[in-house]
Parts: structure tokens; C-alpha cells; sequence
């Protein structure tokens, strides 16, 4: 990273109209990745299925919290979206907007997560749902600062000027990413906050 920092051309130009190898690459992560959480949400579900008692801790999970964070979230990957736009129309100070934007709206979704861990009730080793709540969550917030890491580089490199309208590669490629850490939540929210108001 250091390189690509001093050394413009260690980036991938990428084409306009054509996605480079860099944006195959990270869909090809994004599916590998999406079928971890698959796999995680599927065994959340079967093994409700096979409680013999309570399924949850104390109560139904509260949406103080959650539901709020989702909204910020969501308007993140609208912010990543429209930063995305601004540069491949040759407005690099839109980019560092959005990006910026972006990164701020995501360290505030990771600080609510982190303090709705610290306001449970229950502990990862308490029951299989708490473990199953911990495991899941722990998994999407080590990818929510993964896209955090990567939205840094990204407004860094943007700050050096690195990205102009024929050049913008990376930033789809970064924000993409940024998509899916979203639409995964989506699923987990889904999942341990609004599912279980519908039995």
C-alpha cells in the first residue's frame, strides 16, 4: 500500500465501459463471502428449529438500536454511491465528499454495534442463540472494518488525486464492496431483529 501511495501509476486505470480485473476479482470474494454468511444464517435457522426450549435469552431482540443503525448504514452505501458518481463525471471534491461521508457514517454504525454488544444481556457462551448472535454479527462487523480500511485508502488516494473521470477503477471497486457489507446486513438484520416478531 505504501507504494501505491507514493507511485500513482502502482493503480489499476481500468477503462471506461469496461470493469477491470481488479472489480471480477473482488465479485469473485463478494460470492465466496456471501455463501460464508449463507451458511452461518442457514445454521442460525436450523438450529431454532431444533430448540426445545426458549429459543432467545431473555426477550425478543429490542430495534432501539438496530433499527436506527440500519437506516445509517444504509444511507452510507447511498453516500459511497453518489461519491462513485461525481468521479466518473470528473468531480474529485464530490468523491472526497462521499467518501468521506461514507467512512464517517460507517465508524458511527461500528460504534452502535460495539455499544449494543456491550448492553446485552447475555454473554457468547450464555446459550446457542447467543453464540449464534455473536458469531454472525462478529463476522459482519470484521467486514464492516475491512470496508472501512478500504474506504480510507480510498480517500486518501482521492485526496492525492489519484482518480479523475478515466480513471476511477479502484473506487468501484472499493465501493462494491461497501454494497455487499451493506446488503449483508440487511440479511442479518433481517434475520435477528425482524423474523422473530413474525412468529
Amino acid at each position: 500500500m505504501s507504494e501505491a501511495l507514493i507511485h500513482p501509476e502502482n493503480l489499476p486505470i481500468g477503462s471506461v465501459g469496461r470493469k477491470s480485473s481488479g472489480w471480477w476479482g473482488m465479485l469473485a470474494l463478494i460470492a465466496t463471502e456471501a455463501a460464508l454468511f449463507a451458511y452461518l444464517l442457514f445454521s442460525y435457522f436450523y438450529l431454532s428449529t431444533q430448540a426445545h426450549h426458549n429459543w432467545f435469552p431473555t426477550q425478543k431482540p429490542a430495534l432501539t438500536l438496530a433499527l436506527p443503525n440500519t437506516f445509517i448504514l444504509l444511507a452510507s452505501s447511498f453516500t459511497a454511491w453518489w461519491g462513485e458518481k461525481g468521479i466518473r463525471r470528473g468531480d474529485r471534491q464530490r468523491l472526497l465528499t462521499g467518501l468521506g461521508l461514507t467512512f464517517v457514517l460507517g465508524c458511527i454504525f461500528a460504534g452502535i454495534q460495539l455499544w449494543e454488544w456491550h448492553t446485552k444481556s447475555f454473554s457468547f457462551t450464555d446459550s446457542v442463540y447467543a453464540s449464534m448472535y455473536y458469531t454472525i454479527t462478529g463476522f459482519h462487523m470484521l467486514h464492516v472494518f475491512v470496508g472501512l480500511l478500504i474506504l480510507l485508502c480510498l480517500l486518501v488516494w482521492s485526496w492525492l488525486g489519484k482518480f479523475d473521470s478515466q480513471r476511477f477503477s479502484p473506487v468501484s471497486t472499493g465501493i462494491v464492496y461497501w454494497h455487499f457489507v451493506d446488503i449483508v446486513w440487511l440479511a442479518v438484520f433481517s434475520t435477528f431483529y425482524i423474523f422473530p416478531y413474525l412468529d
